[in-house]
């Protein structure tokens, strides 16, 4: 399906009706998890066109969305709002349920040397995808180990390691103990034999009531 004419008023009220309920927008409207990694960089979940407004009144110039392009109505909306406002919309897909592919981390770095800030980082919830981003841009941007900069990846944003979303924990873990002690570059690692994200993925096990709570109760993306 593509994208549908916004400028319909009709048009323009089925597609907030459908990101509203099937989005769980109505959520958000409330509670947007939001974080400030630095001065220059913020993350939350899923941003609404009148939310990216109120963003761009706070000098945010860049806006990442680690959802990536879709044809869904959160995208419309959001790419519709970006332009209008003046706003770049960088779309920098990652997944929550796997680990990272080496392509993902090398347009992360490239990304944050390019991008104009202050600059906004989201996905869905604001907790798994949007915290992996935030760790990347600690280590990449501001150069801190990445034993520091996993703290992104937290509880205080409400991610939560029991469930799938865990084995991105582990990617982050894996390479502030094991590899960076060895001054190995992550995007060396990611790029080496001996990082394998398919195989990471297959080893990773989620705890039941991890799995219970993250797709089922939140159900998260």
């Amino acid at each position: 399906m593509s994208s549908p004419d916004l400028s319909s008023p009709y048009a323009r009220f089925k597609v907030l009706w459908s990101y509203f309920w099937g989005d769980h927008a109505f959520i958000r409207f409330s509670f947007t998890n939001t974080h400030w990694v630095d001065a220059k960089m913020v993350r939350s979940n899923q941003p609404s066109p009148r939310q990216l407004a109120w963003w761009k009144r706070q000098g945010i110039k860049t806006v990442i969305n680690v959802r990536g392009p879709r044809e869904e109505p959160f995208y419309w909306l959001e790419k519709d709002a970006c332009a209008r406002l003046g706003l770049t919309l960088v779309d920098a897909p990652l997944d929550s349920r796997d680990a990272p592919l080496p392509e993902r981390i090398l347009k992360a770095r490239e990304m944050f040397e390019t991008i104009e800030y202050p600059a906004l980082i989201h996905c869905k919830s604001g907790a798994d995808r949007a915290g992996l981003m935030g760790a990347l841009y600690r280590h990449f941007h501001l150069g801190q180990p990445m034993s520091e900069a996993k703290s992104e990846l937290g509880r205080r944003t409400l991610h939560n390691r029991e469930g799938k979303t865990g084995v991105l924990d582990v990617f982050l873990e894996t390479y502030a103990s094991e590899i960076e002690p060895k001054s190995v570059d992550l995007v060396q690692w990611v790029q080496s034999d001996d990082y394998d994200c398919e195989a990471m993925t297959r080893a990773f096990r989620s705890r039941w009531w991890g799995d219970l709570l993250v797709e089922r109760i939140l159900r998260r993306e």
